[in-house]
């Protein structure tokens, strides 16, 4: 079956569902299953729906089939020196581009590389009547209004099934070393802000607890100045990509183990930390925080809203409480009128953002 008729096919699948009110579950590698609130609906599955349709190295842009495989996407962007600046994690090895698209989630050079939605430049999606969609193109352009494609970064399939994506591309840098620094969890913004005002090429930055971790790649000379400069040990390259993909990948220690609840802090630059206990890895110069046990929900959001942050539960399921911070009453209008214009019988992920009527 060809790309066209694999769309035309879940194009009548939504269409048919859309008249039966049937509620859908998209789905792609179940890599990110865990993410977000649980759906109730059969099950579409876009896997199938795969292939890079187009990808010219000298354009710095990529256009493929919301199914494939993100490895295989890497593969083909390594062979030509390129790569996805916003780093875009693999739990257990998996991920497609339309699921990294709708989650939204990326790795730990997302500060300093970019965000997904930085680099999506179009795509097609299904909305809830079983209408084909474009939105964008393949090149960097204001949008009057919405803007769609960035629109559904992040949605979690809520607005629509995405079927296709065009993406801006990177170089990869000649050169890059990972540094171990002694340091305080404090510490983290004022040293990421004196580093890139210096122009060291700064591209990840966490601390454990005990000691600090950060990462530059750039030209040679720009990495060798940034070890001159800085006072730390460089890890060997093995063990520095091991690391950074343990990060990305959520397989490093601090994540072993499903007993304990797993929430993400968002937090403005500058935040302390530290109020928010000691099992904590801090990601982003100190503006993602993650946290492993089980604090009292609405305390702990509380706290990360009067910093100006919030409070996600990422990875598992506590009885009563959303993945995501509860919207108030203007937050929650907006959040259904876009839902109600894309998907107006409610059957594409219902309830994985958010129910129908949640409000704070």
């Amino acid at each position: 079956m060809t790309g066209t008729d694999q769309s035309e096919a879940l194009r009548e699948r939504v269409a048919d569902a859309a008249d039966q009110g049937e509620a859908l579950s998209i789905t792609g590698s179940g890599s990110k299953h865990f993410y977000g609130n649980p759906v109730q609906g059969s099950a579409l599955d876009i896997s199938a729906h795969r292939g890079i349709i187009s990808y010219e190295p000298t354009e710095l842009v990529l256009t493929a089939r919301a199914g494939t495989p993100i490895v295989e996407i890497e593969e083909a962007l390594t062979a030509e020196g390129q790569r996805l600046a916003f780093e875009p994690p693999q739990f257990n090895g998996g991920g497609t581009l339309g699921g990294v698209v709708a989650a939204g989630l990326a790795g730990p050079r997302r500060p300093y590389g970019g965000a997904v939605r930085d680099m999506v430049l179009g795509l097609r999606l299904i909305n809830g009547r079983g209408e084909l969609m474009r939105f964008g193109g393949e090149v960097m352009k204001n949008v009057a209004g919405y803007d769609v494609a960035r629109l559904n970064t992040g949605a979690l399939g809520t607005l629509g099934v995405i079927t296709e994506v065009s993406l801006k591309v990177l170089p990869a840098p000649a050169a890059r070393v990972t540094l171990e620094v002694e340091a305080d969890p404090t510490q983290c913004h004022d040293l990421s802000e004196q580093w890139l005002r210096n122009g060291r090429p700064l591209s990840g930055m966490i601390h454990d607890g005990e000691r600090l971790y950060a990462r530059f790649e750039g030209t040679t000379s720009a990495v060798d100045d940034a070890v001159a400069a800085i006072d730390g040990k460089a890890l060997e390259p093995a063990a520095a990509d091991a690391f950074w993909q343990s990060i990305r990948d959520q397989r490093h220690e601090f994540f072993a183990g499903d007993e304990q609840p797993l929430w993400r802090i968002s937090l403005p630059p500058a935040s302390d930390p530290t109020v928010y206990g000691e099992r904590l890895l801090i990601d982003w110069s100190g503006q993602q925080l993650w946290l492993r046990g089980h604090p009292e929900p609405h305390n702990l959001r509380a706290r990360a809203a009067a910093q100006g942050g919030s409070a996600t539960l990422f990875r598992g399921r506590i009885d009563g409480v959303g993945a995501f911070p509860p919207l108030d009453a203007v937050q929650a209008r907006l959040h259904q009128n876009i839902k109600k214009a894309f998907d107006p019988h409610g059957i594409l992920n219902p309830g994985r953002l958010y129910p129908d009527a949640e409000v704070s």
